[in-house]
């Protein structure tokens, strides 16, 4: 059979809302029980924090057993850095939707894409091939080399100013999927380290959402809390982050032990 439909990447392309929530602690039980939740997409982070291949094997197994039963959300992995090797990993893993950390210029989001695409049809791509890997059903699965490259999806994030400034390019790059602002970095590089909600970068984020829509591309954010969320759905941006699996888990237990104090 065929590569699987990635549902989230139509929803992309439709720029259609989804929420999803950051997978930060390295754990499949807790990926499984928050794709329970109702969850759009759980991005599994292999850039900060501890997560590895074998974490991000689990995560993705916990993921498609939720959605056996019922669940939808689906996997997204972020990679530590624009590097195909990184990518060819996580995608021969399962994961068909790959997020890139610090993509700057048109080129950088060129070769996200191109990392993520087997060679075909003199499409650039140069993701590696193997035929006994999970996300081709360890072999059994003969069609998926020749379907996969039309269900890979890419989703680039701008952090700096020098991304900023090439947004349009970026933007225009075909097989970019979503632009996600990096809220954390982008406001330490204008020097508003640890104000992401500052005028400055809040600005930022209205012009790169316009820039975007012009383009026909989806947008993304992490939010803080579900009325920064809710205020950036207006804004028009459509691939929203309800904060971590570590931050829901401190702040019910701190706020439990509140109450009881």
């Amino acid at each position: 059979m065929p590569a699987p439909i990635n549902q989230l990447k139509q929803r992309l392309l439709r720029r259609e809302s989804s929420l999803g929530c950051w997978l930060s602690l390295a754990s499949a039980p807790v990926a499984e029980a928050l794709a329970h939740c109702g969850f759009d997409w759980l991005l599994i982070d292999a850039e900060h924090g501890p997560n590895d291949i074998q974490d991000v094997f689990a995560q993705m197994q916990a993921i498609d057993a939720a959605r056996a039963h019922g669940a939808h959300a689906q996997a997204v992995v972020r990679v530590s850095r624009n590097n195909a090797a990184l990518v060819k990993r996580m995608m021969d893993c399962g994961a068909q939707t790959i997020m890139f950390p610090a993509v700057e210029t048109e080129k950088d989001a060129q070769l996200a894409v191109a990392s993520t695409r087997y060679p075909q049809d003199n499409n650039n791509g140069i993701r590696g091939i193997s035929s006994v890997v999970r996300a081709g059903t360890y072999g059994l699965d003969k069609s998926y080399i020749s379907t996969a490259n039309a269900q890979a999806s890419v989703i680039v994030q701008v952090e700096s100013p020098k991304g900023f400034s090439n947004i349009a390019a970026i933007a225009a790059t075909e097989g970019v999927d979503c632009i996600f602002f990096g809220t954390s970095d982008f406001a330490a590089n204008m020097g508003h380290l640890g104000n992401a909600s500052h005028a400055d970068v809040q600005t930022a984020i209205a012009y790169i959402t316009a820039v975007c829509q012009q383009h026909g591309k989806a947008v993304g954010v992490y939010a803080p809390d579900v009325e920064v969320a809710k205020r950036y759905r207006e804004m028009g941006i459509n691939f929203i982050s309800l904060h971590s699996d570590v931050v829901w888990l401190t702040r019910g237990a701190t706020a439990a032990l509140s109450g009881m104090r």
